[in-house]
């Protein structure tokens, strides 16, 4: 069958799409902001609980073990969501996955919401290991991005996808909005600000029914045709759309009916062996150029100089040229800061080139890996890639995350020096190794990774393979 409609592209259809996605990502970032502003009060909160509980004071360190447990419980969230994310995508398919992940979110902001009127803090470490698991990176995070990757037409593909690291700005900035003791950073108000993050759970539960699902998924995985173009035709408007048809067809021709795969077999097919590479060393930049240290983003502050009363609205600043430069995410570098006490101009000297080197990162990791799963990887093994970049992140993060305070007690302002290598070491991988994605189908990018994943005659029998599956399909 054809799409018998006028012909032209409207994209107001495919930002409709894009403007709901958004709401995934903002959940992300306030997830990641909001733990940040109520510290003080959260640690107050905990000792006077364990007072009231045990009638004794707790020791200095066991506030700290209670709070760092708080912090990187998150982390373990986020792994464990997106252990479960291809399965589940897979299973239910990318839209009701989504549907299901915002009720635990609603959950995780009650939790939190009610820990200080129930008096306990543990209803905080169990809304933070709901909110990672099912919000940000884990399971929500990961099938949003692939949604994005897969219902965006071709010449639209990476811009839509890349909306994700924009909206995960707006979330960060709205999160330290929020934690101002203007707004609702102060003692009375932090269970409330804590629990914000309903507001875009609750938005997606929502409008998302009104949403269809996937077109590639309904296509490949579920054999639905007329689902498929019913898809195409409320995502993208009216037009003519059969040559997007046609490359998801050759997609499902090149596969020939095999079903998802696992991260197993990620690992041991040969076929996919530098996608893999190419997506641990690109996805690796996200913790290890330094700039996902925002833990420790007040203590970086002070450290530098800055008053203790002005640190938040320094990281407002952040947030703001975070949002301004994945905006114009075109390429990216990397920056590294040093400070001094000698002058009283390096503190803020020291800052500028923190926000250099987040707008750095901006225009460059933080846009190109959202859509690089979805342009590198064929449908049966996308929902395995994505399970691995969302464990990898998570994992890393942990790590750093551990880490980063003795790495800075040992180097002290030389700590970016070992971010700075990784950075250059990537810069030259990418230039030299990735092939360029832009305005190419899914079997072509496969082709330019078929010339590193085989050699010779191997290589030439993979070639010609995928060429036969796109000749027979374009006779079709």
């Amino acid at each position: 069958k054809s799409v018998e409609v006028k012909p032209g592209f409207h994209p107001r259809h495919q930002t409709g799409t894009s403007r709901w996605t958004r709401e995934t990502e903002r959940q992300a970032g306030m997830g990641l902001a909001l733990i940040k502003r109520p510290t003080c009060h959260s640690l107050s909160f905990i000792r006077e609980t364990w007072l009231k509980r045990y009638s004794s004071s707790p020791s200095e360190d066991m506030i700290t073990l209670m709070w760092s447990f708080v912090v990187s419980i998150y982390s373990i969230g986020g792994l464990l969501g997106s252990l479960s994310a291809g399965y589940l995508s897979v299973r239910f398919g990318r839209k009701k996955a989504m549907l299901f992940a915002n009720i635990p979110a609603l959950l995780s902001a009650t939790l939190m919401g009610l820990s200080r009127l129930c008096g306990s803090f543990e209803m905080i470490i169990a809304g933070r290991l709901f909110s990672g698991s099912f919000v940000t990176a884990g399971l929500a995070l990961n099938i949003h991005l692939m949604y994005a990757g897969e219902c965006a037409p071709q010449k639209l593909r990476g811009l839509i996808a890349m909306t994700a690291s924009t909206a995960t700005a707006v979330g960060k900035f709205v999160g330290f909005a929020l934690g101002l003791r203007e707004v609702l950073g102060v003692d009375a108000l932090w269970p409330v600000l804590m629990a914000v993050n309903a507001l875009p759970a609750l938005f997606q539960l929502l409008t998302l029914p009104f949403f269809p699902d996937s077109p590639r998924y309904l296509l490949i995985d579920k054999k639905d045709k007329e689902g498929c173009i019913k898809a195409v035709k409320q995502l993208w408007g009216d037009g003519d759309h059969m040559a997007e048809i046609d490359d998801m067809m050759a997609e499902q021709e090149a596969i020939r009916g095999e079903k998802a795969k696992s991260v197993c077999d990620l690992f041991r097919d040969k076929s996919v062996r530098w996608q893999l590479i190419t997506l641990f060393l690109v996805a690796s930049c996200m913790q290890l150029i330094g700039v996902n240290v925002y833990f420790y983003a007040y203590s970086v502050f002070i450290k530098a100089g800055i008053p203790p009363a002005q640190t938040h609205y320094v990281s407002l600043g952040v947030g703001i040229t975070e949002i301004l430069t994945t905006v114009l995410c075109v390429s990216g570098s990397s920056a590294e800061f040093h400070s001094a006490d000698s002058f009283s101009w390096i503190p803020y000297c020291s800052v500028a080139l923190i926000f250099i080197f987040i707008m750095s990162f901006g225009i460059g990791p933080a846009g190109v890996l959202c859509p690089l799963p979805t342009e590198i990887f064929i449908q049966s093994y996308r929902p395995a890639a994505y399970v691995f970049n969302g464990a990898t992140n998570w994992i890393q993060l942990f790590i750093l995350g551990l880490l980063f305070p003795f790495i800075v007690e040992g180097l002290g302002s030389f700590s970016f020096i070992i971010f700075l290598t990784y950075c250059l070491s990537m810069a030259i991988f990418v230039f030299l190794v990735m092939p360029e994605t832009k305005g190419k189908t899914m079997l072509q990018v496969m082709e330019e990774f078929n010339r590193l994943n085989y050699r010779g005659k191997k290589r030439q029998t993979a070639l010609q393979q995928s060429n036969c599956s796109v000749m027979t399909v374009t006779r079709l």
